[in-house]
Order: structure tokens, then C-alpha cells, then sequence
């Protein structure tokens, strides 16, 4: 059975490059792999360069730990660096954020909660899934960005195409 994932990529170290790569791992990894527009963000939580967001909806065969699994090899692959603080600058940042409508708290919390809480994740969602309903609020992802306080996080739409397109 192949099921409905959403992951979110984020990049603020030599990201034109990183988010390249990270977008083509997803699609070798992945089948029907789609992306939001990409954004460009102010670090959140620390000082450092802007990143680059989006928001890459796929398809899979993959248990939950399986598609992590491959997530963490993707990021490895691009030097991540890991055991370092969590708000730090990223070579690449690629979190699973739903799998199908699951609500679960191992391998890793789903939905991830900062859907509701960063920007950078819940716009590129309301553009690339803006109908989907959110497994635990019960919302849209379009109605969860249009009650979003955009006054919290500056976001604004980046100059990206992606290589492999």
C-alpha cells in the first residue's frame, strides 16, 4: 500500500546547492514527489544566514522508521552534522511532517507539531496541500496559514528553481 507523506526541507548553508541535492535524493527515494514554492526565512531561535523552506509531498512504500531512516541518510549524505545545538545553521533539514493521517509519538511525533507554529512549514503546506485536513486540529492547511499571525516570522518567496526539474 503506498502512503501519503509530507516532508519539509529546509537549507540556510550554501542552500541553492543543498536544497538541490536534498530534492534530488527525495526523488530517488520517493515516487511522485511534488514541492511547494520555496521560501526564504530569517533563522528562527538563532543568528545566522536565511534559509530556504519548502514543503515536498510523496508517495511510499516505507513504514514511518523506514522513510526517517531515509531522511537522515539523505541529510548525512550532505553533511549534516548532527549532535549539534537545535537551533543551528543546516547544510540541509529534511523533517517527515504527516504520513498519511497517522497520530503517533514514536518513531518520531506525528503530525509534527510545528505545523502549527512556524511559518516556514505551514505556508509552503497551504500551497502545496491546501485542502488536507490536519489529522489532530481537524483544519485545512489553507485555514490553519489564513489564521496564521504573519506577524510572528518573516517569510517571502525565494528566487529557486530547482536544477533537476
Amino acid at each position: 500500500m503506498s502512503h501519503f507523506i509530507l516532508i519539509s526541507v529546509g537549507s540556510n548553508i550554501d542552500k541553492t546547492k543543498n536544497t538541490d541535492a536534498g530534492l534530488s535524493g527525495l526523488s530517488h527515494a520517493f515516487v511522485d514527489v511534488q514541492l511547494s514554492p520555496v521560501y526564504e526565512s530569517e533563522a528562527v531561535g538563532f543568528k545566522g544566514n536565511t534559509f530556504f523552506n519548502l514543503v515536498v509531498s510523496a508517495k511510499t512504500d516505507l513504514s514511518i522508521g523506514g522513510v526517517c531512516e531515509v531522511l537522515k541518510y539523505i541529510e548525512d549524505q550532505n553533511g549534516r552534522i548532527r549532535g549539534e545545538e537545535k537551533f543551528a545553521s543546516r547544510t540541509l533539514d529534511l523533517d517527515l511532517l504527516t504520513y498519511d493521517n497517522c497520530i503517533v509519538k514514536t518513531p518520531v511525533v506525528l503530525p509534527r507539531e510545528e505545523i502549527l507554529y512556524n511559518a516556514f512549514v505551514l505556508r509552503p503546506l497551504a500551497d502545496l496541500v491546501p485542502h488536507i485536513i490536519h489529522p489532530i486540529v481537524k483544519q485545512s492547511y489553507q485555514t490553519l496559514w489564513q489564521q496564521y499571525d504573519k506577524q510572528k516570522q518573516n517569510l517571502w518567496l525565494a528566487e529557486y528553481t530547482w536544477s533537476n526539474k
